[in-house]
């Protein structure tokens, strides 16, 4: 039987779980402390058994507000050295920084931005092991966790920086691509949907679909965001996922967010 053991049971990572399981597989999970059958983190002995045991592992846990990555620092070794048929990480698109509005692909240099932990982070995944597999996400979206949401509850702000796009992908669409890549070469992959957009774009369509009038535009100035939230409007880019498509056989179901939020609306 094939054996996962996914490090963080998260929003997208308890998406993976339940494919899996579908199909056959048997899943253990982590969290912080131990809940819904997933195991404690700190629980070493029980995850030491769990990864002795595993066919394949994933890590979804990003680094601390420290700046420290806790699976690598307690578990590294030990995953270094399991006798596994494949490894993955879920990174981050945030460690490529800021392009100015380029297309930036899996050659392009990391560690420039705002994601320096996760940019070292990525960087020691990609050296622990051979069959590593990389996938760097943008922004993430889909059931219970979209633009739709956003702006059902009224909490949805519009903010107009003139010429900056992101791009990202639905949860479904990263299943997918870990899916696709268990019997492909190991590698970082970016894994984005095909159109980069506009923030103020992508939450007005919202609003239409659901028969709403969108929020209105607003500047950075005037939405009084927090530093935090602030400096991720300090970055411009367009995520090329090419790479993926060629190598693992990958293609979004959810090539765009329109064809996404039209799916999540339907459901």
């Amino acid at each position: 039987m094939t054996k996962m053991l996914i490090f963080g049971m998260g929003y997208t990572a308890s998406r993976l779980a339940r494919q899996l399981r579908m199909t056959g597989w048997e899943v253990t999970g982590t969290r912080r402390e131990a809940s819904n059958g997933s195991l404690a983190f700190g629980d070493t002995a029980a995850i030491l058994a769990a990864l002795d045991d595993a066919t394949h592992i994933l890590s979804s846990v990003p680094p601390s507000r420290d700046g420290s990555e806790p699976v690598l620092a307690q578990y590294g070794e030990a995953i270094a050295s399991a006798d596994l048929q494949w490894s993955g990480y879920l990174s981050s698109t945030g460690v490529y920084g800021d392009a100015g509005g380029a297309w930036v692909d899996e050659s392009a240099q990391i560690g420039t931005g705002r994601r320096k932990a996760r940019s070292e982070a990525d960087r020691n995944w990609q050296d622990l092991r051979p069959d590593m597999r990389v996938f760097r996400l943008p922004g993430i979206y889909g059931p219970g966790r979209s633009p739709l949401d956003r702006v059902r509850s009224g909490k949805a702000r519009r903010i107009d920086v003139p010429g900056q796009v992101f791009s990202r992908i639905h949860a479904d669409d990263i299943v997918g691509a870990v899916l696709a890549s268990f019997d492909r070469p190991a590698g970082v992959f970016n894994i984005a949907d095909d159109l980069p957009a506009a923030q103020s774009d992508v939450l007005a369509h919202a609003a239409r679909l659901m028969g709403m009038e969108p929020p209105p535009l607003m500047t950075l100035e005037e939405a009084d965001l927090s530093a935090a939230a602030r400096s991720f409007y300090d970055e411009n880019r367009r995520v090329a996922n090419g790479r993926a498509k060629r190598l693992l056989g990958w293609e979004p179901r959810y090539p765009d967010y329109k064809s996404g939020l039209a799916a999540l609306l339907e459901s």
